[in-house]
């Protein structure tokens, strides 16, 4: 039985492929992404999540910990990074629940009986099970034995992903996967790597190789004003899908700011304080300009 670390798992998500699902989300990401929307999927290994609003200031993590890495100041609970070894016992000693493990150790068996729970509303919506993050990929033996099992219980399986993972795996789990939300987005390389920090020639060779394999993918397109909006990169984007077998289902996501807040509680810089969610009119104008290629688009996931 393999296990790996899960930061959440959400029941009855719409937004993650057809029909009611549930999300489960792996962490490790290889981008870094500066508007990423899950800055607790970045980090491979567990994470403690301090929420100073609801600190009552009674110094009992203080206390509990064995490494010695928190202190109590006027300003709240200070954490000394390395010291902290991740254990826990901050957050099962606090009253107030101002700490928060992001990330827990999970086995196979754990992650199918939640999955399992809702069989009934994956039957009736023509739903299932998504695996996102991070990258799932990047636990891809974990990955491999919950999709072989969601199998055997004929659970719709999709696998979200960014796309920049070796192409031995990807074409492994593409074999035990029914859909694939593919993350495209920019075409540039060199602009990919400025925003995301990695090029992006592996993962438009992938896109092609699943292609190519005759895999169910639905390409998802993050639209970021003023980083990938541009009539260049939305028009290179669409000549790249249009020569590849299949891919036909264009997902655009408006970039938003509800993620803010995370990245206080995780003491990260956050790197897209500059940027706008898109209005309605450069929704729908990108839309316009893709559909131009022959590609279904819809707005929103």
């Amino acid at each position: 039985m393999k296990r790996g670390i899960i930061f959440d798992i959400k029941q009855y998500a719409i937004h993650d492929g057809p029909g009611i699902r549930t999300t489960v989300f792996f962490k490790g990401c290889p981008l870094a992404c500066r508007w990423c929307h899950n800055p607790e999927g970045l980090e491979r290994s567990p994470q403690v999540i301090y929420r100073k609003e609801r600190c009552i200031g009674c110094g009992e993590c203080v206390a509990a910990c064995p490494e010695g890495a928190l202190s109590l100041t006027a300003g709240g609970i200070v954490m000394t990074a390395a010291l902290c070894k991740t254990c826990g016992e901050c957050v099962r000693t606090c009253v107030a629940e101002a700490r928060e493990m992001a990330g827990r150790r999970m086995d196979t068996a754990d992650v199918l009986a939640v999955i399992k729970k809702d069989i009934a509303f994956y039957d009736e919506s023509g739903g299932g099970a998504t695996f996102s993050g991070g990258e799932p990929m990047m636990q891809h033996e974990f990955l491999l034995e919950i999709l072989h099992e969601c199998g055997k219980e004929h659970i719709h399986r999709a696998v979200d992903t960014s796309g920049h993972i070796d192409t031995d795996i990807l074409m492994q789990v593409a074999d035990v996967t029914d859909l694939f939300l593919f993350d495209l987005k920019m075409m540039d390389p060199e602009k990919h790597r400025k925003y995301t920090g990695v090029s992006n020639r592996l993962i438009l060779n992938n896109l092609k190789q699943l292609a190519r394999s005759g895999a169910d993918v639905t390409v998802r397109v993050p639209l970021i004003p003023g980083v990938n909006d541009d009539d260049e990169n939305i028009d290179f984007t669409g000549m790249f899908l249009r020569v590849l077998p299949k891919i036909k289902n264009v997902h655009i996501l408006p970039y938003h700011e509800f993620q803010k807040n995370k990245y206080q509680r995780f003491h990260m810089a956050y790197l897209a304080e500059d940027y706008r969610p898109p209005f309605e009119d450069d929704l729908a104008a990108v839309k316009k300009r893709l559909e131009a290629f022959d590609l279904n688009v819809v707005i929103g996931g």
